[in-house]
């Protein structure tokens, strides 16, 4: 039975327009009005990876996680049960080394680090534009205070990508300098809020090196001059936490360590036993990382990695989990694909000299060498185009000899390991949280299409690619993958048994934003914001109601004049139909509703 406080608050969400239900929320917290709906897939495949595969199993989710899963698994009544037959659950996907997340890049002329100078503590800092260091003293593109978390920006349109394309996880990493900030790990949900995306900040430490590229007017002009100064950063660091520590067991007659911004930032992720990513791409500088990077003192991870098809067995007696980037270097590449700190492999079809030829021939077997030489490793896209080539050039690495089952670890579980999160994602276990992938077939086979993915327990439809029509028209605005949301909608949906109706006057651009309002016959409110992926939208409103606001998530997928999707506020989810002038009608949604 509701509270009096339940009644009064369902009138005044119906001013949404799309009448989205709360319940019980302000002075009814003791109803079930914060627990999302369960939601369970049966009769699938499930490939756990931290245990072998279950032929016909049950998975069931609630409140973002994982409850249980198995053979035999009691599918809660309110749940919203999912037809598995034929499809294959994995983990969702984790990409160890991305952007995704951080807008489109932002390219400063002559600029390693786009910010030079000051460290802290009275450091110099460069005139602007122009990055003229005269010494380590100068920190020059250090900026290991800046965190991924604070860069994410939820439109950038790439997130719907990864997530379309089985990725629901990644280690996002700042661009750009030698210490361009601290890495975060971001599970690729939606919303307007990209906090809510972090699944651990200050994750990694990456340290970029620029070899000598003219990069700045000054020092570290030279490959050896900048490997010197990240090691000198360290030193400094730890000399810092020293001082520091020595001069707050006795302040009196001694003299305070002078303050450095940089000293200290990389003194407490040290402390906090961050992971470390040094750069080696080639042989040479996989050898220079496995004889520098040691003696930083800390917890540290080869990125790059492409030619360690070399030198597996020195990897291995380092012991150093490795995050291989899978940007394989193709003719007429420059840098061999990106190779995280000097690649080889550029220049065009003809003419390449044989080493080149080789190292582009035999790129794609690292992950088997390492594999066989027991050698812990992830994948990261660093720069590759969609997932699809990423899983493409993974299916590489399986016809160079990696088994299949240790790429998949490599994609989940293993990735998760090295990052220090395999107690939360990275397997399908109870009590983990819920990033799933659902596919109808072999995952690194290229037919096989991903039909569901979950992320943080919530169920997303991957985005279509659709070919804009010649001439433009409906359909044809190429930002959006060819399908126009702009029109008026009449949304149909149930509200506790009774069935409304609302309008949403919608309008889209040609990149994929979506502007408009959302109106019923006791109000209208605007689109805060909405955004266009292939045939999938997301739109975001915000509610008035008792004097507070809340915030509305619609998703949905639009198929010609139909829509169908579902609507999440405070925790519940309410499915949705919607028609335009000229559409049927007909299409229906999943035909659950949440009880209470």
């Amino acid at each position: 039975m509701q509270s009096r406080g339940v009644r009064r608050i369902l009138p005044a969400l119906a001013v949404a327009a799309c009448a989205i239900f709360v319940f019980a929320i302000y002075s009814t917290r003791h109803v079930r009005a914060e627990e999302p709906p369960f939601f369970a897939i049966k009769g699938a495949r499930i490939v756990p990876v931290s245990g072998p595969p279950i032929a016909n199993g049950t998975i069931v989710i609630s409140k973002g996680v994982i409850q249980s899963v198995g053979a035999n698994v009691s599918i809660p009544p309110e749940a919203r049960v999912i037809d598995g037959t034929g499809m294959t659950i994995y983990p969702g996907l984790i990409d160890a080394g991305t952007d995704v997340g951080l807008g489109a890049p932002v390219v400063v002329a002559g600029a390693a680090g786009g910010r030079g100078g000051g460290g802290g503590g009275g450091r110099g800092t460069a005139a602007p534009g122009v990055l003229n260091s005269r010494g380590p003293e100068d920190r020059p593109a250090t900026t290991p205070w800046d965190f991924a978390a604070d860069m994410l920006k939820s439109d950038d349109a790439r997130i719907a990508t990864w997530r379309g394309g089985g990725f629901t996880t990644g280690l996002v990493l700042p661009r750009n300098g030698f210490f361009p900030g601290q890495g975060a790990i971001v599970d690729f949900g939606e919303g307007d809020r990209p906090e809510n995306m972090v699944v651990r900040t200050g994750a990694a430490l990456p340290i970029t090196l620029n070899g000598g590229r003219g990069d700045f007017t000054g020092f570290p002009s030279s490959l050896m001059g900048q490997i010197s100064y990240v090691r000198q950063v360290f030193i400094d660091a730890q000399w810092f936490a020293e001082a520091q520590k020595a001069y707050e067991a006795q302040p009196k007659g001694n003299q305070r360590p002078t303050y450095d911004r940089t000293d200290a930032v990389i003194a407490h992720a040290l402390a906090n036993k961050e992971l470390v990513l040094w750069p080696g791409n080639t042989e040479i500088d996989i050898m220079r990382a496995l004889k520098f990077a040691p003696t930083i003192g800390a917890r540290w991870a080869l990125t790059g990695a492409q030619e360690g098809y070399a030198i597996p067995n020195e990897i291995a007696a380092a012991k150093v989990p490795v995050l291989i980037n899978v940007n394989w270097p193709v003719a007429g590449q420059a840098g061999g694909g990106g190779g995280g700190g000097g690649g080889r492999g550029g220049g065009g079809d003809q003419g390449d000299p044989l080493r080149t030829l080789r190292f582009r021939d035999r790129a794609p077997s690292t992950p088997a060498k390492l594999n066989t030489a027991g050698v812990k490793f992830a994948f990261a896209s660093e720069g590759t185009g969609t997932p699809k080539e990423i899983l493409r050039n993974v299916a590489k690495s399986i016809a160079a000899g990696l088994p299949a089952d240790a790429a998949l670890r490599a994609l989940t579980l293993g990735a998760a390991e090295i990052l220090g999160v395999a107690d939360r994602i990275g397997s399908i276990e109870p009590g983990k949280i819920a990033n799933l992938v659902v596919t109808d077939g072999d995952i690194f086979a290229d037919a096989t299409n991903v039909k569901w993915i979950f992320v943080d327990g919530k169920m997303y439809a991957p985005p279509a690619v659709v070919e804009a029509p010649a001439g433009g028209g409906r359909g044809g605005r190429g930002g959006a993958g060819g399908v126009d949301l702009t029109g008026t909608w009449t949304l149909t949906y149930s509200v506790q048994g009774a069935t409304q109706e609302s309008t949403a006057a919608l309008t889209m651009s040609a990149d994929g934003n979506i502007t408009g309002t959302i109106s019923s016959q006791m109000g209208t409110v605007p689109v805060s914001s909405g955004r266009m992926n292939g045939s999938q939208f997301t739109i975001s409103i915000s509610i008035p109601a008792n004097g507070d606001t809340m915030n509305v998530t619609m998703s949905g997928t639009v198929n010609g004049n139909t829509m169908s999707g579902s609507m999440s506020v405070m925790g519940q989810t309410l499915d949705f139909t919607g028609r335009r002038p000229g559409g049927s009608g007909d299409e229906v949604g999943s035909g659950y509703e949440v009880r209470q």
